[in-house]
């Protein structure tokens, strides 16, 4: 007969009884934590759904998804410059105006100004190099806030774009004469049916490059642990300061890029087009679930947030919605990207 244990005895677990098993909410927590992009693809999946279902045919068109596609083209690209500066716990509220700026400078100068285009598109290029230089110094160097920094250089950055512009506009019939490499990415092709562009094409292969240095280099582990916790980083040897300095440098150039897409998207070059592409690609990064306190987040991420922005948009204008209504849908959506990645944060910490 097996005697009582002693009043106030505490009982011990058997030998080799292990530890108890993680409840379903702390494996769901780090599923979520070690793959952020599944709530944005599961989240992709409903809207096509939701959409197929209210529209129909018309949705699954594939003119239809093409022009989805080449609508979030220009905000995936400035979506994945964001990205890079969101993984280092930054925000850079200026990629609009650089990509801007970009695009003026080597329209001016291929086009106004007769420069040779294989000056003047390397030339639109570096502007956009020094404008993310210029951002990268500020907020590494100066130890200045990247919101303060980026959005004082997005009014510095506008104003150098209208006073260089002149607030005029450089007509498609003289771009298309004086300097047709700059439509390049506009060029359309048949594809199952679809009609696709260059623009499309180069948005995927630069996600397919930063997706590479991001998880394939040492510059991308740097990037992470300079985002998760600086300074752990850099007690661990890393050189922050240039990390940061140059993921902004890096931002730049692809925010230049863009402006190349977008003077294929639209044909012209104006100084007042792509006035939102700021908040468009915060909205990409965020509901792609990219963490806004850095360290966690993905450029696949970042398209499906910029596929998700479109296919809203594109539904509820066929569904026959006010705009209103879907910027309505587009501010929720980021509401509740916020709160998962706080709630996932919080059961981390």
């Amino acid at each position: 007969m097996t005697p009582h244990a002693p009043a106030g005895a505490v009982a011990v677990a058997p030998a080799g009884s292990g530890e108890a098993k993680p409840s379903t909410l702390r494996r769901l927590h780090a599923l979520l934590h070690d793959n952020p992009t599944i709530v944005p693809f599961i989240v992709l999946l409903l809207a096509v759904a939701l959409f197929s279902a209210i529209v129909g045919r018309r949705f699954f068109h594939p003119f239809n998804l093409s022009l989805v596609l080449q609508q979030v083209t220009i905000i995936a690209i400035v979506g994945t410059a964001q990205t890079l500066v969101i993984l280092i716990a930054g925000i850079d509220l200026s990629v609009g105006a650089i990509m801007v700026l970009a695009s003026v400078v080597m329209g001016r100068l291929g086009v106004i100004d007769g420069v040779p285009m294989i000056l003047a598109f390397p030339l639109g290029l570096m502007v956009g190099v020094a404008c993310g230089a210029a951002n990268g110094a500020l907020v590494a160097l100066l130890r200045l806030p990247p919101f303060i920094v980026t959005l004082g250089t997005w009014s510095i950055f506008g104003a150098l774009n209208l006073w260089y512009s002149r607030s005029e506009t450089i007509r498609q019939q003289d771009v298309e004469v004086a300097a047709p490499f700059l439509q390049f990415l506009g060029t359309a092709f048949r594809f199952w049916g679809a009609r696709l562009t260059c623009g499309s094409l180069l948005m995927l292969a630069l996600a397919a490059l930063v997706w590479y240095l991001l998880r394939r280099t040492a510059f991308g582990r740097h990037v992470h642990a300079t985002g998760d916790d600086p300074d752990a980083a850099r007690l661990a040897g890393i050189d922050v300061t240039r990390v940061v300095v140059a993921v902004y440098t890096i931002a730049g150039l692809i925010c230049a890029v863009a402006g190349w897409a977008l003077i294929g998207r639209i044909g012209a070059i104006s100084a007042i087009s792509g006035g939102t592409a700021n908040l468009d690609s915060i909205t990409a990064v965020v509901i792609g679930g990219t963490s806004l306190f850095g360290g966690r987040g993905s450029i696949i991420g970042t398209l499906i947030g910029a596929l998700i922005v479109g296919v809203f948009r594109n539904g509820l204008a066929l569904a026959g919605a006010n705009a209103l209504w879907q910027e309505f849908a587009i501010g929720l959506l980021i509401i509740i990207a916020v709160a998962i990645d706080q709630w996932i944060r919080k059961v981390a910490a």
